[in-house]
């Protein structure tokens, strides 16, 4: 319980610092300024995916099923892999700056900063996966919060220095530095794997079950990247501020459930699965659902009440004036917090399919939605094409699941004999 008091207190304190990075970017800085921050960190946050390949939903599997003292030439294996993909992908995200999304200016910033964010981010899997959760939370809390907690004291105090581009600087160190922690637990994992060659068809087996995957955490991360592009096209960009800075207080939401529910159950239910417990897995997938359920509806709920003396400090009729845009974007999130309840009951059961589904399934509703409700408001019109989309993949999920669940026999066996 103590670590996961100072594991849970470092997250909050990340999360805190991004949050009030936000909003002081949105007190001292032009809406259009936020805006391009908030496209910025969007379309880095989707480009990971592309990087990653998503190819951890394989080796974390395969990690967690195998003995440690083979870790070591697991990751070399996958090291090598991301090596491949980079030469190929970087190049791809220069079509960005080709194609107008971005300002060529952000180039820099961008590869930068897409390259230490992935590397980061996958070390942080590693460090979840290996139980290192305490370790794995200062690597966030050095690419996520210290960071930020410095740059916002530097824009309190020097007007001089209020620029993106000191916030992008911070950003890149910050990020290093949590690569460099975070590599140096890599040091600690048994050698004696690294003498075999590289299991190219472990990497190929490893493709053909991430690919799927892929596709699917493409279309649902396009959905979280593709609606800040949709009000950018359809509003004036004191509407696309309010946006970018009401997401990032709903998203803050979703950070903190991953930070503080997710990473510690979801490895456990695997495990659970793996072993045929029967009572773990039943008992890891109530809590994860009562503590989602609890801690969206107070996050949110504290969300609703203490946007009114942020935009009272404000004092930018930007943001005050689409105050409504928040509250359909925190009904969105619940929505899409329910939902990965049932998806990661699914992906301990090893069932990918109905996810793949349902996430191109919210990206062909959203864009749907989207298309229809902005020509009626260009103001609400993507947030509540956002709730419709998540409401459709937690109504399938949830079916899905149950019905998974019916074919899981020792499962069924264990609810009959709880019943």
């Amino acid at each position: 319980m103590f670590v996961r008091l100072v594991n849970i207190s470092l997250r909050g304190v990340t999360l805190l610092s991004k949050f009030f990075l936000i909003f002081l970017l949105a007190r001292f800085l032009e809406p259009k300024d936020v805006a391009l921050y908030g496209l910025m960190a969007a379309t880095i946050g989707y480009s990971l995916f592309a990087l990653g390949f998503d190819f951890y939903t394989y080796s974390t599997r395969e990690l967690l099923a195998t003995e440690r003292k083979h870790w070591a030439g697991l990751l070399r294996d996958q090291g090598c892999f991301f090596g491949i993909v980079y030469l190929v992908v970087l190049p791809a995200l220069s079509l960005i700056f080709i194609f107008g999304l971005l300002p060529l200016s952000m180039a820099p910033w961008f590869f930068i900063l897409v390259v230490l964010e992935h590397l980061a981010q996958e070390l942080n899997r590693l460090l979840v996966a290996m139980s290192r959760q305490l370790l794995a939370s200062i690597v966030l809390f050095l690419r996520s919060g210290l960071w930020a907690a410095l740059v916002v004291v530097i824009f309190w105090v020097s007007e001089d220095l209020r620029q993106l581009d000191l916030v992008f600087a911070g950003w890149s160190l910050g990020v290093a530095a949590a690569c460099l922690l975070g590599a140096s637990a890599l040091f600690r994992l048994h050698g004696g794997s690294l003498k075999r060659n590289i299991d190219w068809s472990w990497i190929r087996k490893g493709i053909k079950v991430a690919l799927p995957l892929l596709i699917a955490t493409l279309a649902i991360r396009g959905v979280f990247t593709l609606d800040r592009y949709w009000v950018q096209a359809v509003a004036n960009v004191d509407v696309l501020a309010a946006y970018v800075l009401f997401a990032g207080v709903a998203n803050a939401v979703m950070s903190f459930l991953d930070a503080g529910v997710f990473v510690f159950l979801y490895p456990k239910l695997i495990s659970a699965y793996h072993q045929a417990d029967r009572t773990a897995f039943n008992n890891g997938f109530r809590q994860l659902f009562i503590q989602t359920l609890a801690v969206t509806i107070t996050l949110s709920g504290l969300a609703a009440i203490l946007i009114f003396p942020l935009l009272e400090w404000l004092n930018r009729p930007a943001y005050s004036n689409n105050l409504a845009v928040l509250y359909w974007l925190l009904l969105a999130i619940f929505l899409y917090a329910m939902s990965m309840v049932p998806h990661y009951g699914m992906y301990a059961m090893s069932s990918d399919r109905p996810i793949i589904v349902s996430h191109i399934m919210a990206l062909v509703i959203f864009v749907i939605l989207a298309y229809w409700l902005t020509g009626w408001s260009s103001q609400y019109g993507v947030p509540l094409a956002l709730c419709g989309a998540f409401l459709g993949i937690l109504i399938y999920k949830t079916i899905a699941y149950l019905k998974l669940k019916g074919r899981q026999h020792w499962l069924l066996a264990e609810s009959l004999v709880s019943t």
